[in-house]
């Protein structure tokens, strides 16, 4: 009796089994299974699709500072006394030689002829620290001026990347005052030495400003462009999958275009830059990529295809 329920049990179990195993093909494509657990039709995964594009791709540093004028030289009084005319605001435009304030050196019981402070070289006044009725001495600043040298962002590289840093290289600046534009600018100098504290190499980059519509003091990023590719074929990093030191993904095969299948393909992968990945071996530009779905997938899985996505940009 002991015997036959056992027996019983065990036949249950298998039963049980059989149902899970049917339910979860039905699950993942709508495979069926016969009474000799034999399939009947292969199970169908849904999947999301990508065009692999062509295009360049580029490397770069992420980096911070403030715009600055590249030459900026504040004025300072030969005479020290107190602040009786202001000729200029801040804004304005001088030339080298323009009045900028008048000093006044008397004391008590002692007449003198006002001081004329003068701007030293030509360019636009952006500091104005001076007002009227002041007491100065030599030390003290009147005004800053910016020169017509344009404006720079000073920033610090960590000593890793310095070797990935050239006079020259390309730079694209943003700055949250215009949401959404890019401005150009290059590499322009280079510290000869690393600070000993911080660890990094200051370096100075040139910002193109058409429409004069950049200000000294905004916060800028810059991305140094460090490398970039021409026409390489790229995918989303997403896409590929690297399992027992392999990196492969699935391409769709539309031989019979009522039951497309997806291609196991190894590939070797190149630079990887914001989720973008080149592909240097392996994949064709145009050719279509699982980006979603993939997981339970295998060599020639039939698949469907229930979106397929906007090929990344080439640019």
């Amino acid at each position: 009796m002991t015997f036959k329920v056992r027996n019983l049990g065990i036949i249950f179990l298998i039963v049980i089994l059989f149902s899970s195993c049917q339910r979860i093909r039905e699950a993942y494509g709508g495979g069926q299974i016969d009474t000799e657990g034999q399939a009947l039709t292969a199970p169908v995964f849904a999947v999301n699709t990508i065009a692999a594009a062509s295009g360049p791709i580029q490397d770069y540093l992420a980096l911070s500072g403030d715009i600055a004028a590249s030459s900026a030289v504040d004025v300072f009084s030969d005479a020290a006394g107190r602040i009786n005319r202001i000729y200029v605001s801040a804004g304005s435009q001088v030339r080298r030689g323009d009045p900028i304030a008048a000093v006044d050196p008397s004391r008590p019981g002692m007449e003198f002829v006002a001081h004329i402070v003068r701007a030293p070289v030509a360019g636009t006044v952006t500091a104005l620290p001076a007002q009227l009725g002041m007491t100065i001495s030599q030390a003290v600043p009147l005004a800053r001026i910016s020169g017509a040298g344009g404006l720079e962002i000073r920033l610090n590289v960590a000593e890793r990347f310095i070797s990935r840093i050239s006079l020259n290289q390309s730079c694209e600046i943003s700055v949250d005052a215009w949401p959404g534009e890019v401005f150009r600018g290059s590499v322009s100098e280079m510290s000869p030495t690393v600070d000993t504290m911080t660890r990094t190499m200051e370096i100075r980059v040139s910002v193109d400003n058409p429409g004069a519509i950049l200000r000294a003091g905004m916060f800028a990023r810059a991305r140094i462009v460090t490398e970039r590719r021409e026409d390489v074929v790229k995918i989303p990093v997403g896409a590929m999958i690297s399992r027992f030191g392999e990196q492969y993904i699935f391409t769709v095969d539309y031989s019979d275009p009522e039951a497309p299948l997806a291609i196991r393909r190894n590939i070797i992968p190149g630079i990887i830059i914001d989720g973008v990945m080149e592909v240097t071996q392996g994949l064709r530009p145009n050719e279509e990529v699982v980006i979603r779905g993939m997981s339970l997938l295998e060599d020639r899985s039939r698949i469907n295809i229930v979106e397929r996505l906007a090929p990344i940009s080439a640019n």
